[in-house]
Protein backbone atom coordinates (compact mmCIF):
# COMPACT_ATOMS: atom_id res chain seq x y z
CA UNK A 1 0.00 0.00 0.00
CA UNK A 2 1.49 3.38 -0.97
CA UNK A 3 1.59 6.67 0.90
CA UNK A 4 -1.54 7.98 -0.80
CA UNK A 5 -3.49 4.93 0.44
CA UNK A 6 -2.37 5.21 4.06
CA UNK A 7 -2.49 8.96 4.57
CA UNK A 8 -5.25 11.40 3.80
CA UNK A 9 -5.13 15.15 3.77
CA UNK A 10 -7.62 16.92 6.03
CA UNK A 11 -8.18 20.60 6.76
CA UNK A 12 -5.52 20.37 9.46
CA UNK A 13 -2.94 18.43 7.42
CA UNK A 14 -2.19 14.74 6.95
CA UNK A 15 -3.52 12.00 9.16
CA UNK A 16 -2.94 8.26 9.08
CA UNK A 17 -6.06 6.24 8.34
CA UNK A 18 -4.77 3.01 9.89
CA UNK A 19 -3.78 4.78 13.08
CA UNK A 20 -7.15 6.50 13.19
CA UNK A 21 -8.91 3.14 12.89
CA UNK A 22 -6.74 1.60 15.60
CA UNK A 23 -7.61 4.48 17.93
CA UNK A 24 -11.25 4.06 16.97
CA UNK A 25 -11.07 0.44 18.14
CA UNK A 26 -9.46 1.32 21.49
CA UNK A 27 -11.94 4.13 22.11
CA UNK A 28 -14.82 1.66 21.69
CA UNK A 29 -14.02 0.24 25.13
CA UNK A 30 -15.62 1.91 28.16
CA UNK A 31 -16.05 1.16 31.85
CA UNK A 32 -19.53 -0.10 31.00
CA UNK A 33 -18.35 -2.18 28.01
CA UNK A 34 -14.83 -3.52 28.56
CA UNK A 35 -14.86 -6.60 26.31
CA UNK A 36 -16.09 -7.50 22.83
CA UNK A 37 -16.26 -10.54 20.61
CA UNK A 38 -14.93 -9.94 17.10
CA UNK A 39 -18.43 -9.58 15.69
CA UNK A 40 -19.46 -7.14 18.41
CA UNK A 41 -16.32 -5.08 17.93
CA UNK A 42 -16.66 -4.83 14.15
CA UNK A 43 -20.25 -3.69 14.60
CA UNK A 44 -19.24 -1.14 17.25
CA UNK A 45 -16.51 0.48 15.13
CA UNK A 46 -18.17 -0.19 11.76
CA UNK A 47 -15.05 -1.60 10.16
CA UNK A 48 -14.64 -4.69 7.96
CA UNK A 49 -13.91 -7.85 9.92
CA UNK A 50 -10.57 -8.42 8.17
CA UNK A 51 -9.45 -4.87 8.96
CA UNK A 52 -10.50 -5.23 12.59
CA UNK A 53 -8.59 -8.51 12.97
CA UNK A 54 -5.44 -7.01 11.42
CA UNK A 55 -5.52 -3.91 13.60
CA UNK A 56 -6.32 -5.87 16.77
CA UNK A 57 -3.43 -8.26 16.07
CA UNK A 58 -1.03 -5.31 15.87
CA UNK A 59 -2.45 -3.76 19.04
CA UNK A 60 -2.12 -7.10 20.84
CA UNK A 61 1.51 -7.40 19.70
CA UNK A 62 2.37 -4.12 21.41
CA UNK A 63 0.30 -4.77 24.53
CA UNK A 64 -2.46 -2.27 23.83
CA UNK A 65 -5.06 -5.04 23.59
CA UNK A 66 -5.42 -8.66 24.63
CA UNK A 67 -7.52 -11.60 23.48
CA UNK A 68 -9.09 -14.16 25.81
CA UNK A 69 -9.32 -17.50 23.99
CA UNK A 70 -11.74 -18.89 26.58
CA UNK A 71 -14.37 -16.20 26.10
CA UNK A 72 -13.25 -15.26 22.56
CA UNK A 73 -13.30 -11.61 23.58
CA UNK A 74 -10.98 -8.66 23.06
CA UNK A 75 -10.17 -6.20 25.84
CA UNK A 76 -7.69 -3.40 26.48
CA UNK A 77 -4.13 -4.37 27.38
CA UNK A 78 -1.75 -3.54 30.20
CA UNK A 79 0.28 -1.15 28.04
CA UNK A 80 -2.50 1.43 28.25
CA UNK A 81 -2.42 1.15 32.02
CA UNK A 82 1.35 1.68 32.01
CA UNK A 83 1.07 4.77 29.81
CA UNK A 84 -1.88 6.04 31.81
CA UNK A 85 0.13 5.67 35.00
CA UNK A 86 2.86 7.85 33.51
CA UNK A 87 0.34 10.57 32.70
CA UNK A 88 -1.37 10.12 36.05
CA UNK A 89 1.85 10.43 38.05
CA UNK A 90 3.06 13.38 36.02
CA UNK A 91 0.09 15.58 36.82
CA UNK A 92 1.73 18.26 38.94
CA UNK A 93 -1.61 19.52 40.21
CA UNK A 94 -2.54 16.11 41.49
CA UNK A 95 0.87 15.69 43.12
CA UNK A 96 0.60 19.03 44.87
CA UNK A 97 -2.99 18.44 45.99
CA UNK A 98 -2.60 14.81 47.06
CA UNK A 99 -1.45 15.30 50.68
CA UNK A 100 -4.01 18.03 51.27
CA UNK A 101 -6.78 15.89 49.79
CA UNK A 102 -5.75 13.05 52.09
CA UNK A 103 -5.70 15.41 55.06
CA UNK A 104 -9.15 16.71 54.12
CA UNK A 105 -10.49 13.16 54.05
CA UNK A 106 -9.03 12.37 57.47
CA UNK A 107 -10.25 15.61 59.06
CA UNK A 108 -13.71 15.53 57.48
CA UNK A 109 -14.32 11.80 57.47
CA UNK A 110 -16.03 12.22 54.10
CA UNK A 111 -15.26 11.24 50.52
CA UNK A 112 -13.14 13.94 48.89
CA UNK A 113 -12.65 14.87 45.24
CA UNK A 114 -10.27 16.90 43.11
CA UNK A 115 -11.40 17.93 39.63
CA UNK A 116 -10.62 20.22 36.71
CA UNK A 117 -12.52 21.75 33.83
CA UNK A 118 -10.93 20.26 30.70
CA UNK A 119 -12.28 20.74 27.18
CA UNK A 120 -15.59 21.97 28.60
CA UNK A 121 -16.02 18.88 30.78
CA UNK A 122 -15.34 18.01 34.39
CA UNK A 123 -12.54 15.47 34.85
CA UNK A 124 -11.96 13.82 38.24
CA UNK A 125 -8.21 13.91 38.92
CA UNK A 126 -8.19 12.36 42.37
CA UNK A 127 -10.46 10.91 45.01
CA UNK A 128 -10.21 9.82 48.63
CA UNK A 129 -12.98 7.47 49.72
CA UNK A 130 -14.21 7.57 53.30
CA UNK A 131 -13.43 4.15 54.87
CA UNK A 132 -16.62 4.18 56.94
CA UNK A 133 -18.89 5.39 54.16
CA UNK A 134 -21.60 2.82 53.33
CA UNK A 135 -21.95 4.38 49.86
CA UNK A 136 -19.25 4.19 47.19
CA UNK A 137 -19.56 7.19 44.89
CA UNK A 138 -19.57 6.41 41.17
CA UNK A 139 -17.27 9.30 40.26
CA UNK A 140 -14.01 7.50 39.53
CA UNK A 141 -10.59 9.02 38.87
CA UNK A 142 -10.47 9.97 35.21
CA UNK A 143 -14.22 9.98 34.82
CA UNK A 144 -15.67 12.78 32.71
CA UNK A 145 -18.90 14.58 33.56
CA UNK A 146 -20.89 17.46 32.01
CA UNK A 147 -19.41 20.87 32.95
CA UNK A 148 -22.38 21.84 35.13
CA UNK A 149 -22.48 18.52 37.00
CA UNK A 150 -22.47 18.71 40.79
CA UNK A 151 -20.31 20.74 43.12
CA UNK A 152 -17.02 20.66 41.21
CA UNK A 153 -18.55 21.59 37.89
CA UNK A 154 -20.59 24.46 39.22
CA UNK A 155 -17.84 25.98 41.35
CA UNK A 156 -15.49 25.96 38.34
CA UNK A 157 -18.11 27.33 35.95
CA UNK A 158 -18.66 30.15 38.44
CA UNK A 159 -15.04 31.17 37.85
CA UNK A 160 -15.53 31.52 34.10
CA UNK A 161 -16.30 34.73 32.22
CA UNK A 162 -19.98 35.09 31.33
CA UNK A 163 -19.37 34.62 27.61
CA UNK A 164 -17.62 31.32 28.34
CA UNK A 165 -20.57 30.19 30.46
CA UNK A 166 -22.92 31.08 27.59
CA UNK A 167 -20.80 29.14 25.11
CA UNK A 168 -20.64 26.05 27.34
CA UNK A 169 -24.39 26.08 28.00
CA UNK A 170 -25.04 26.26 24.26
CA UNK A 171 -22.72 23.31 23.74
CA UNK A 172 -23.96 21.31 26.75
CA UNK A 173 -27.57 22.24 27.61
CA UNK A 174 -28.58 21.80 31.25
CA UNK A 175 -29.97 18.32 31.84
CA UNK A 176 -31.78 17.09 34.95
CA UNK A 177 -29.97 14.39 36.93
CA UNK A 178 -32.39 14.60 39.86
CA UNK A 179 -35.55 16.55 40.61
CA UNK A 180 -33.37 19.19 42.30
CA UNK A 181 -31.14 19.85 39.30
CA UNK A 182 -31.37 23.42 38.02
CA UNK A 183 -32.26 23.26 34.32
CA UNK A 184 -33.33 26.86 33.72
CA UNK A 185 -30.36 28.80 32.22
CA UNK A 186 -31.31 32.06 33.96
CA UNK A 187 -31.58 30.40 37.38
CA UNK A 188 -28.32 28.57 36.74
CA UNK A 189 -26.50 31.82 35.98
CA UNK A 190 -27.96 33.34 39.17
CA UNK A 191 -26.61 30.37 41.09
CA UNK A 192 -23.17 30.80 39.54
CA UNK A 193 -23.18 34.47 40.54
CA UNK A 194 -23.90 33.48 44.15
CA UNK A 195 -21.13 30.87 44.12
CA UNK A 196 -18.72 33.39 42.64
CA UNK A 197 -19.55 35.94 45.34
CA UNK A 198 -19.28 33.60 48.32
CA UNK A 199 -16.33 31.60 46.99
CA UNK A 200 -17.77 28.12 47.49
CA UNK A 201 -20.79 25.93 46.80
CA UNK A 202 -23.03 23.82 49.00
CA UNK A 203 -25.25 21.66 46.82
CA UNK A 204 -27.96 19.27 47.92
CA UNK A 205 -29.02 16.36 45.75
CA UNK A 206 -28.59 18.17 42.42
CA UNK A 207 -26.27 15.57 40.94
CA UNK A 208 -27.20 12.45 42.93
CA UNK A 209 -30.40 11.98 44.91
CA UNK A 210 -29.75 12.13 48.65
CA UNK A 211 -26.12 13.21 48.28
CA UNK A 212 -24.80 16.67 49.14
CA UNK A 213 -21.48 18.32 48.45
CA UNK A 214 -19.31 21.27 49.44
CA UNK A 215 -16.58 22.53 47.12
CA UNK A 216 -14.25 25.48 46.60
CA UNK A 217 -11.99 26.60 43.74
CA UNK A 218 -8.21 26.24 43.65
CA UNK A 219 -6.22 29.15 42.20
CA UNK A 220 -2.76 29.21 40.62
CA UNK A 221 -0.08 31.91 40.67
CA UNK A 222 -1.94 34.00 38.08
CA UNK A 223 -5.12 34.01 40.16
CA UNK A 224 -6.91 31.68 37.73
CA UNK A 225 -9.22 28.95 39.04
CA UNK A 226 -7.51 25.80 37.77
CA UNK A 227 -9.27 23.12 39.81
CA UNK A 228 -11.78 22.48 42.58
CA UNK A 229 -11.72 20.43 45.75
CA UNK A 230 -14.76 19.17 47.61
CA UNK A 231 -16.40 16.66 49.92
CA UNK A 232 -19.52 14.56 49.36
CA UNK A 233 -21.78 13.08 52.00
CA UNK A 234 -25.23 11.63 52.60
CA UNK A 235 -27.51 14.65 52.98
CA UNK A 236 -29.33 13.37 56.06
CA UNK A 237 -26.09 12.50 57.88
CA UNK A 238 -24.80 16.06 58.40
CA UNK A 239 -26.60 18.83 60.29
CA UNK A 240 -26.08 22.59 59.95
CA UNK A 241 -23.20 22.72 62.42
CA UNK A 242 -21.57 19.77 60.70
CA UNK A 243 -21.85 21.50 57.34
CA UNK A 244 -20.19 24.61 58.72
CA UNK A 245 -17.31 22.48 59.98
CA UNK A 246 -16.99 20.73 56.61
CA UNK A 247 -17.05 24.06 54.78
CA UNK A 248 -14.20 25.32 56.95
CA UNK A 249 -12.14 22.22 56.14
CA UNK A 250 -12.83 22.48 52.40
CA UNK A 251 -11.87 26.16 52.33
CA UNK A 252 -8.72 25.39 54.30
CA UNK A 253 -7.74 22.65 51.84
CA UNK A 254 -8.47 24.85 48.81
CA UNK A 255 -6.40 27.67 50.29
CA UNK A 256 -3.49 25.37 51.12
CA UNK A 257 -3.41 23.86 47.63
CA UNK A 258 -3.73 27.31 46.06
CA UNK A 259 -0.74 28.54 48.05
CA UNK A 260 1.29 25.55 46.87
CA UNK A 261 0.28 26.45 43.32
CA UNK A 262 1.82 29.89 43.86
CA UNK A 263 -1.37 31.81 44.59
CA UNK A 264 -0.68 34.91 46.63
CA UNK A 265 -4.15 35.61 48.01
CA UNK A 266 -7.20 37.65 47.17
CA UNK A 267 -10.17 36.13 45.40
CA UNK A 268 -8.58 35.32 42.08
CA UNK A 269 -10.13 36.09 38.73
CA UNK A 270 -12.28 34.25 36.24
CA UNK A 271 -10.36 32.02 33.89
CA UNK A 272 -11.09 28.90 31.89
CA UNK A 273 -8.86 25.89 32.18
CA UNK A 274 -8.08 23.30 29.61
Amino acid sequence: MNRIDTETRSDKGFYNRSLERALQIMCAFTSERNAYTLTQLTEAVRLPKATTIRLCSTLIKYGFMKFDHASMQYSLGIKLFELGSIVYSSLSLRKIASPFLQQLQVRSGKTCFLGILENDEIVYLDKRESPGNPIRFASQIGRIRPPYFGMLGQVLMAALPEDEVDRILQKSPLTAHTKKTTTDPYEFREKLAKIRKQGYIIEDGEAIEGISGIAAPIFNFTGSAVAAVGVSFITSSVDTRGREALLAEVLKAAEAISQEMGYGGGRGHSAATG
